[in-house]
């Protein structure tokens, strides 16, 4: 599976973005899928994850209300809703995958095997 991220942009606070990651490969439903941020000359930090069949989804704090996390197994596809962006939402946005082993948070970079290129979201104030 390769994954390709886009959909990042320029936006003011208060504003929305919709981030999608595309799949390649045959075996996509069977990984867990991520979305972290990585903010200039800081970590790059868990955002959400969705199991294979959409059972469970987890939310970093700072993200729980606002970014809601997607997925349609058909296009091979995850997305990242960002609503009511903030300025320290400002980051590059990867996604990732995980071999599902169960039905649970994937909130550790050290949970996933594949990693997108990234996109740059940057919210003005």
């Amino acid at each position: 599976v390769q994954l390709q991220a886009s959909g990042g942009g320029l936006v003011q606070a208060g504003g929305s973005l919709r981030l999608s990651c595309a799949a390649s490969g045959r075996t996509f439903r069977r990984y867990a899928m991520g979305w972290f941020r990585q903010a200039p000359g800081k970590e790059r930090t868990f955002v959400a994850s969705i199991t294979w069949s959409d059972d469970y989804r987890f939310y970093a704090d700072s993200v729980k209300g606002r970014f809601t996390i997607s997925r349609d197994n058909a296009k091979n596809s995850v997305y990242l809703q960002l609503n009511s962006l903030k300025p320290e939402d400002t980051a590059t946005y990867y996604c990732a995958a995980a071999w599902y082993t169960g039905t649970y948070a994937y909130d550790e970079e050290g949970q996933y095997d594949l990693w997108g290129q990234g996109t740059q979201v940057t919210v003005s104030s």
